[in-house]
């Protein structure tokens, strides 16, 4: 093909046929610009199906972290929620000193109310990656990329106000730890001990007399406006969240 055109253009310029020549010279130039712009076509074509790939494989890793984070959510949820119903049946109590619990009984409220720390830690190793590197702009969806930034900033809140619930919750575990009051005795009844190999004690102190104390009454009800508070302002939310972001990772991925 190349000889065929340098033969064309020498018999052109043997027969000195000027306008022909130059009008040769503008179909070789366009036919070099053609050349030009279908390799960068390629090219650009084969760039865009290995950012495809990339992101479908991003999509599928975040859709396998999200649907974690969501279980671990649920689970949390239905911690904090025993933690402040057993709370309030505590304070319930308290209402009515004719009536108190027996030790067993109270020891297995406070037990299912205060053993458990409340903290949501969810699998972000891909997704904390990809902001970091940079990859993040490989999601094309707009939407989700705001999704995912705004995840990270809800997580941070929400470890704000994990902080605040812990606080309320050691200031009522503290009351336990004076003379008054004995943590052994929790333990006993509630079969912690045997759990982790202590001596069950044979006369137990008893803790009733602690739901006479304005005290723990007042760290018991700030316990729980916080519990349900993080529930409703916190956990509630970041589930709606979750599951917004799990239905378009869902949208976008081509299985």
């Amino acid at each position: 093909m190349l000889k065929f055109f340098r033969k064309v253009r020498k018999d052109l310029i043997a027969d000195k046929k000027v306008s022909n020549y130059i009008l040769y010279a503008i179909g070789e130039i366009v036919l070099v610009v053609i050349g030009i712009l279908i390799a960068l076509a390629i090219d650009n074509a084969n760039d865009q199906s290995i950012k495809r790939e990339k992101e479908q494989i991003y999509l599928m890793g975040l859709r396998d972290e999200f649907r974690t984070s969501k279980i671990k959510l649920k689970e949390l949820i239905t911690f904090n929620k025993q933690s402040y119903e057993d709370s309030k049946k505590i304070v319930a109590y308290m209402e009515n000193p004719d009536a108190l619990p027996n030790e067993q009984e109270l020891a297995n409220l406070l037990y299912n109310a205060f053993a458990f720390d409340i903290s949501f830690n969810p699998n972000n190793s891909l997704l904390e990656e990809m902001i970091n590197s940079g990859s993040l702009k490989d999601i094309s969806n707009p939407r989700l990329r705001i999704l995912l930034t705004n995840w990270i900033s809800n997580i941070e809140d929400i470890s704000k106000q994990e902080t605040m619930l812990d606080k309320e919750r050691n200031k009522i575990i503290d009351m336990f730890r004076t003379e008054k009051n004995s943590i052994k005795t929790i333990y006993d009844l509630t079969g912690v001990s045997k759990e982790l190999g202590l001596p069950v004690s044979s006369e137990s102190a008893g803790n009733r007399d602690i739901l006479l104390s304005k005290e723990f009454e007042n760290n018991m009800l700030m316990f729980i406006l916080t519990s349900i508070k993080t529930e409703t302002a916190h956990y509630n939310p970041l589930m709606q969240s979750v599951e917004e972001i799990l239905k378009t990772i869902d949208g976008e991925i081509k299985e």
